[in-house]
């Protein structure tokens, strides 16, 4: 026990990395302190006899017991069958004594970011060429594009939460392994139809994949490097945006549509192998309970019906029966799923979460920046194309100034944040992505004059969102973290949603009825940039409103 003990306390900084029990024992002031905090404190008589050290952390070994679980105790006998498949395999010895094999954990979970970025751009570049080979409508084609979005929006947050009990490590890598298959029946798809079925195999992949991706980096780098961290994950999901437009066109000009979907195949297998041997075994775990099905058969209708009626709003009309039904359906679900959660004793989503300032501000902030982000890549290339009379090839590589300089920002980001806090740094890059597009609304600007406001939109960006995803994660309880993390990327989700609805009406209205010609172009362009202005101001006033300091956990986070 001395032995582990010293392991333990090489290990801890700020903030224990412990396994956490539900178990509470009382100290010398009468303050309720879990078994783990006892173990800290040096009176290791206070620990439970069984918690023990395990990949150099203290965890509950009563719990393989119990169901599903991420950790195993070194003295049970071996997994065997099929029981071997719902539990995370450790890290090999030698990657575990590593002292960078954190930034091993990274680098798995950087191949998940820039696959998904990768395939959502390919995929949007490549409506065209789809809607050629199927003979379809506009209409029939965008369903490729929303169905994917619909799904993964709606099931990112409960997997998440689910994630939480049974180990994050397991479900990403069977994340990997979905994703691979959903992308393999989507190259092979005979139609339109039986694309968008497999479209949602795939969507349930990524959502494994984005449910989890946040709260690994959280839990497995040191709380004092978490900025960085990810930092790095946000460059790799900003070159997989960069990258998309390109790496289709080249592909689908090799041997058509199809390889879009085929080349995340590659990827993911480097992706599964690479999750399997570096990344930890989940640690913070929630004990084994039912999981609140009843709470997702509320959320999941209630999301996917919101994003539908933000989607087809400027289709359908804002007034229309197929627009303010589903979004009077959405609230009236959400409300039914607010009521269920506070209610029951295990919820699949925690709302006390929201509670926590830093979180909050945290979520509403990002919910702008991805609209920001989204509707400056939608309304660009109407500008590039339509008002300068660019070729999209040529258009497409301007445009990717914006997601370059964003990856080249956000490691500095995070790294910055790890000594000033995010509210300098998230106040600061929205700010200057209100005042460079506020430029962009007094002129005409092409060549240089538009590929510098773009890319400090793309700094600006930079500057805000590793810094502000880390403020979140750090506000979340340990054994919350794929929820918060689920949370984070349904807020993208949602944002970007958002962000395409609102400029495409916002331009439509400033355009008028001549979209094709230059001057309404430029008019509608005007619009859609003040209208990005206002709404980057906001967020940095949401911004400013979350406590300043480093990116420290909460101390609430050592209580549970």
């Amino acid at each position: 026990m001395g032995r582990s003990k010293k392991r333990l306390e090489g290990r801890t900084s700020a903030t224990p990395r412990i396994g956490q029990d539900a178990e509470q024992t009382k100290s010398g002031q009468g303050q309720l302190r879990s078994p783990a905090d006892a173990l800290l404190s040096g009176d290791v008589g206070q620990a439970p006899s069984h918690y023990q050290v395990i990949e150099h952390d203290w965890v509950d070994t009563r719990l393989p017991t119990l169901g599903l679980r991420g950790h195993v105790d070194s003295d049970s006998p071996p997994c065997t069958g099929w029981n071997r498949f719902r539990v995370e395999a450790a890290r090999p010895p030698g990657i575990r004594a590593r002292a960078n094999a954190p930034w091993y954990a990274v680098a798995a979970v950087c191949i998940g970011a820039f696959m998904g970025q990768l395939n959502t751009s390919i995929v949007s570049f490549a409506l065209p060429t789809l809607q050629h080979n199927f003979d379809a409508s506009l209409g029939d084609v965008t369903w490729v594009g929303l169905i994917y979005l619909l799904v993964l929006a709606g099931l990112v947050v409960p997997l998440g939460s689910f994630s939480d009990m049974v180990g994050r490590k397991l479900l990403y890598i069977y994340g990997f392994i979905v994703f691979i298959v959903g992308s393999v029946l989507c190259g092979l798809a005979p139609s339109l139809l039986v694309l968008d079925a497999c479209r949602v195999i795939q969507a349930v992949g990524a959502a494994m994949l984005q449910a989890n991706s946040v709260a690994i980096i959280a839990l497995a780098a040191p709380p004092e490097k978490l900025g960085r961290a990810i930092g790095i994950q946000g460059t790799a999901q900003a070159l997989g945006l960069a990258f998309g437009t390109t790496v289709g066109g080249l592909l689908i000009a090799l041997g058509g549509w199809r390889l879009i979907f085929f080349v995340n195949v590659p990827i993911g297998v480097v992706g599964t192998i690479l999750a399997y041997f570096l990344v930890p075994r989940s640690r913070y775990l929630q004990r084994p309970h039912r999981f609140d099905w009843r709470g997702l058969a509320l959320f999941f209708p209630a999301i996917v019906a919101l994003m539908y009626a933000v989607s087809f709003g400027n289709q359908t009309g804002w007034v229309s029966a197929g627009t303010v039904g589903p979004f009077l359906a959405s609230v009236v679900l959400l409300v039914a799923f607010v009521t269920r959660e506070r209610r029951v004793s295990v919820p699949m989503l925690a709302l006390t979460l929201f509670r926590r300032v830093a979180f909050s501000v945290g979520i509403t902030s990002g919910l702008l920046s991805y609209l920001v982000l989204s509707g400056t890549l939608f309304v660009v290339p109407f500008y590039l194309e339509r008002a300068l009379a660019l070729s999209p090839g040529l258009a497409g590589l301007e445009l990717a100034v914006m997601p370059g300089a964003l990856a080249l920002t956000a490691p500095f980001a995070g790294r910055v944040a790890e000594r000033l806090g995010a509210r300098p740094l998230t106040v600061a890059g929205m700010t200057i992505c209100a005042v460079v597009l506020a430029i962009l609304t007094m002129g005409k600007p092409a060549g240089v004059g538009l590929l510098v406001p773009l890319a400090g939109i793309g700094i600006g960006l930079g500057l805000f969102t590793p810094p502000n995803n880390a403020a979140i994660m750090a506000s979340a309880p340990h054994d919350e973290a794929g929820a918060a993390s689920g949370v984070i990327n349904m807020t993208r989700s949602l944002g970007t949603a958002m962000g395409l609805a609102f400029t495409s009406l916002v331009f439509d209205l400033g355009a008028g009825v001549e979209v094709q010609a230059a001057g309404h172009v430029v008019r509608g362009f005007t619009a859609a940039a003040f209208f990005l202005v206002v709404t980057s101001l906001v967020a940095a006033g949401v911004g400013a409103l979350r406590g300043g300091g480093e990116l420290e956990p909460d101390a609430g986070n050592a209580e549970r």
